[in-house]
């Protein structure tokens, strides 16, 4: 048998369901949150994307809420990167620069 294969259907206990990694585990990174612009794949609206924060879940989405706030834009949480619509890179380096995170601002 590959190693690429993977047993999917049981005859005894039907389709079987893969474990997935414990959700509650904080991304692994260098301990900095970058902040960039992007336009790519968006029809030129540009957003703000915020990686990096060591958090994950409900905390992470406070965090979009607060950030969505400060801005006056709309915005989501997507794989762990928080998106906010419109260009507010200064915004948010000050804000989270007050709650203890260290700050680059990434990208052009």
């Amino acid at each position: 048998m590959s190693k690429n294969s993977r047993l999917v259907y049981s005859t005894e206990t039907g389709r079987i369901k893969e474990e997935k990694a414990s959700p509650q585990a904080a991304p692994q990174g260098d301990g900095i949150v970058r902040i960039r612009r992007e336009t790519a794949g968006r029809n030129g609206k540009g957003v703000t994307t915020i990686s990096g924060i060591p958090t994950t879940g409900d905390e992470l989405k406070n965090i979009a809420k607060q950030l969505k706030q400060l801005c006056g834009g709309g915005g989501a949480v997507k794989d762990g990167v928080i998106e906010i619509q419109g260009d507010h890179r200064d915004k948010i380096k000050t804000d989270l620069e007050k709650r203890g995170y260290t700050v680059k601002l990434a990208g052009g």
